[in-house]
Protein backbone atom coordinates (compact mmCIF):
# COMPACT_ATOMS: atom_id res chain seq x y z
CA UNK A 1 0.00 0.00 0.00
CA UNK A 2 1.39 3.28 -1.12
CA UNK A 3 1.77 6.22 1.02
CA UNK A 4 -0.66 8.39 -0.27
CA UNK A 5 -3.37 5.56 -0.11
CA UNK A 6 -2.70 5.10 3.26
CA UNK A 7 -2.44 8.65 4.48
CA UNK A 8 -5.76 8.80 2.43
CA UNK A 9 -7.30 6.05 4.46
CA UNK A 10 -6.25 7.96 7.81
CA UNK A 11 -7.93 11.12 7.10
CA UNK A 12 -11.33 9.24 5.79
CA UNK A 13 -11.16 7.16 9.18
CA UNK A 14 -10.24 10.36 11.30
CA UNK A 15 -13.57 12.28 9.27
CA UNK A 16 -15.80 9.79 9.92
CA UNK A 17 -14.74 9.24 13.65
CA UNK A 18 -14.97 12.88 14.14
CA UNK A 19 -18.78 12.97 12.44
CA UNK A 20 -19.78 10.19 14.35
CA UNK A 21 -18.94 11.21 17.63
CA UNK A 22 -19.64 14.73 17.25
CA UNK A 23 -23.20 13.07 16.47
CA UNK A 24 -23.59 15.23 13.03
CA UNK A 25 -27.09 13.98 11.87
CA UNK A 26 -26.57 12.10 8.32
CA UNK A 27 -23.42 9.97 10.38
CA UNK A 28 -26.26 8.79 13.19
CA UNK A 29 -27.77 5.50 14.10
CA UNK A 30 -27.38 2.29 11.91
CA UNK A 31 -25.49 4.26 9.19
CA UNK A 32 -23.18 5.89 11.66
CA UNK A 33 -22.49 2.70 13.02
CA UNK A 34 -21.66 1.07 9.76
CA UNK A 35 -19.53 4.55 8.31
CA UNK A 36 -17.98 3.76 12.10
CA UNK A 37 -16.89 0.22 10.89
CA UNK A 38 -15.60 1.34 7.57
CA UNK A 39 -13.14 3.50 8.88
CA UNK A 40 -12.00 0.77 11.46
CA UNK A 41 -11.20 -0.67 8.67
CA UNK A 42 -9.49 1.74 6.85
CA UNK A 43 -7.30 2.47 10.01
CA UNK A 44 -5.80 -0.81 10.36
CA UNK A 45 -5.76 -1.44 7.10
CA UNK A 46 -3.53 1.68 6.76
CA UNK A 47 -1.79 0.62 9.93
CA UNK A 48 -0.66 -2.84 9.05
CA UNK A 49 -0.19 -1.60 5.70
CA UNK A 50 -1.92 -5.12 3.67
CA UNK A 51 -5.28 -4.44 2.49
CA UNK A 52 -6.75 -7.79 1.56
CA UNK A 53 -9.19 -6.55 -1.26
CA UNK A 54 -6.25 -4.78 -3.20
CA UNK A 55 -5.00 -8.69 -3.27
CA UNK A 56 -7.89 -10.42 -4.53
CA UNK A 57 -8.32 -7.51 -7.26
CA UNK A 58 -4.70 -7.51 -8.08
CA UNK A 59 -4.46 -3.55 -7.45
CA UNK A 60 -0.83 -2.39 -6.16
CA UNK A 61 -0.44 1.39 -5.12
CA UNK A 62 3.08 1.11 -4.17
CA UNK A 63 5.92 1.51 -6.21
CA UNK A 64 7.74 -1.09 -5.46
Amino acid sequence: MGILDRAIRIIIALVIAGLYFTKTEPVTGTVGIVLLVVGAVFLLTSIINFCPLYTVLGIKTCKK
